[in-house]
């Protein structure tokens, strides 16, 4: 059996390491040459920013408790 060496170039793997996924898209691309970083394009960012405000996307919040919704009687002083 014949032992495949496999070499990688400096520049070949820099080249890969500058790529990134839209976020939208998927799409690979390098980010030194976007205006819409984390986005490829201005197109996926008017997506990205129409889904936000469609309410497609959004900030989870910690759940409660149902008997944290009943508001706390106050207690009344003893009397003597």
């Amino acid at each position: 059996m014949r032992e495949q060496r496999i070499t990688w170039s400096r520049d070949s793997f820099v080249s890969r390491m500058k790529l990134i996924r839209c976020p939208v898209c998927g799409k690979m691309f390098d980010p030194s040459t976007s205006d819409a970083m984390p986005f490829c394009s201005r197109r996926c960012r008017m997506i990205d920013l129409g889904r936000w405000l469609d309410e497609q996307y959004a900030i989870p919040l910690p759940e409660k408790d149902d008997q944290d919704d009943e508001p706390e009687m106050p207690s009344l002083p003893e009397e003597e």
